[in-house]
């Protein structure tokens, strides 16, 4: 562990002896004193220290994950000469330590918000941005140059309109700051004119993270923690599996991070299986408390940068594709109102009474709506719903979930380049799934999804079969 941390530019100390205070005092001086890098100070510990039988230097572990029990409490303390009486005992000279430390903080705090005050004096824009960004409050406009995107514009990539939306975000809100492992090209997440994070440079907002995803992803739920900041990161979605413990920790502790993770399907092609995600977002889906964005277009991606950068619920992952999709026909409009509710009406049945319904998210929306085309030049009439957020859609009024989802119309297909655990409860008993349960193939993006199934032709026949 110890050169691990050196070769990372880390200070690291080490302490033998866990009673020794004076050397801990020690190591925590020199830790304070060294400006320029994070110290690791590692203290060798007994489990157990003083339990005659749990405890001592043959390591017995008994104490690390259960309670000593009255009679063993009783024996620690006579070995360690403490009072059998009262159970709870604090000694003076630790509550006179305490009350010190009280005093000192409470003047340090004094201090500091008189700083505060002379700074807002002097620099009031400045210190009303800072008192905003400690609050997590949004600056006024902080969203007025994200665009909006129409039928006729160029089809993209999420990725790439998720690297427009923080760039159109950047400069209107301060406290942005994020990047990735060593994939800003990737994954579009660099701030265009804007310096890098260096511990010579904290006015930089690019922060390079290496290849480290899981340090990344812990790094941004501590940034976030902190306060003051909206923090992000990104990688490939198929790396998700290595960010899981802290976006796991994210979700547990409530703290909105944000996880850009594009490349989101067997559509990334010649890179192959390896890289192509099957089981992440389903895996995503079911840590509680995570909320997975999955856009189908430029305009959703917009109104997922626009919902992940205000949310305060709990950490949030954008996943994203690594190949073009068109801009859906209303999307502006439809997407601004409706990614917050997690589903919408995309494309509804000419006769607003559709035979059934086909559910995608992401690049397959655009693919459903394709099929429907085809069904309706064979006059079956289908609604198409676009659902970027399962977990937007669950908290949504059941009246709502009802107007999307027709209860009535059983015949349901739910269409998504994943696992397909999980949709059989939006397509009901009479439904049926087209999802991917083996592993992804090295070929061209569009030959891999031909050959599993997803083209517009085999989504119409599915729908059809689901009608007979």
């Amino acid at each position: 562990m110890k050169t691990r941390f050196e070769s990372y530019g880390w200070q690291v100390l080490r302490v033998e002896n866990e009673n020794d205070l004076e050397t801990i005092s020690a190591a925590i001086a020199l830790a304070k004193a060294d400006h320029s890098r994070p110290t690791l100070i590692e203290v060798k510990t007994t489990i157990g220290y003083g339990s005659p039988n749990k405890g001592g230097k043959g390591g017995h572990a008994g104490p690390h994950g259960s309670p000593l029990g009255a009679d063993e409490a009783k024996l620690t303390k006579q070995q360690l000469g403490w009072p059998l009486e009262p159970d709870f005992y604090v000694p003076e000279e630790v509550a006179s330590l305490y009350a010190e430390a009280k005093a000192s903080g409470q003047a340090k705090e004094a201090a500091w918000n008189a700083l505060v005050e002379q700074y807002g004096a002097a620099h009031p824009e400045l210190a009303k941005q800072f008192g905003q960004a400690l609050r997590g409050e949004l600056p006024e406009g902080w969203d007025k140059d994200l665009p909006v995107y129409t039928a006729a514009d160029k089809a993209s990539a999420t990725r790439v309109s998720s690297g427009t939306a923080l760039n159109a975000i950047a400069p209107n809100l301060p406290m942005l700051i994020g990047g990735s492992a060593d994939l800003e090209s990737s994954t579009n997440t660099h701030l265009k004119g804007i310096e890098m994070y260096t511990a010579k440079n904290y006015a930089g907002r690019n922060v390079y993270f290496g290849v480290r995803e899981f340090a990344m992803a812990a790094a941004t739920n501590g940034m976030m923690l902190h306060g003051g900041v909206i923090a992000y990161c990104g990688t490939f979605f198929v790396f998700s599996d290595y960010l899981r413990p802290a976006v796991r920790l994210a979700a547990l502790m409530k703290t909105p991070s944000i996880y850009v993770l594009t490349h989101d399907s067997i559509a990334v092609g010649e890179d192959g299986p390896t890289h192509e995600p099957i089981e992440q977002l389903p895996a995503l889906r079911i840590i509680p408390g995570m909320t997975v964005l999955r856009p189908a277009d430029a305009n959703e991606t917009i109104e997922a940068w626009r919902y992940a950068a205000s949310n305060k619920e709990g950490p949030v992952a954008l996943v994203l594709t690594r190949q073009n999709l068109p801009v859906l026909e209303n999307s502006g409009e439809l997407a601004r109102e409706n990614v917050r509710r997690g589903a919408y009406v995309v494309s509804d049945a000419k006769n607003g009474k559709p035979q059934a319904q086909i559910i995608a998210t992401g690049s397959e929306v655009s693919l459903a709506v394709d099929a429907q085309k085809k069904l309706a030049e064979e006059g079956i009439d289908v609604r198409v719903i676009s659902m970027p957020s399962w977990e937007l859609f669950e908290k949504q009024p059941q009246e709502y979930k009802d107007s999307v989802i027709l209860p009535e119309v059983k015949a349901r297909l739910a269409v998504e380049m994943a696992y397909p655990m999980g949709w059989e409860r939006y397509v009901g008993d009479q439904g049926s799934i087209l999802g991917i349960s083996i592993f992804g193939a090295s070929a061209p993006g569009p030959k891999v999804m031909q050959e599993y199934g997803f083209t517009p032709e085999n989504v119409a026949a599915r729908v059809k079969a689901l009608l007979k």
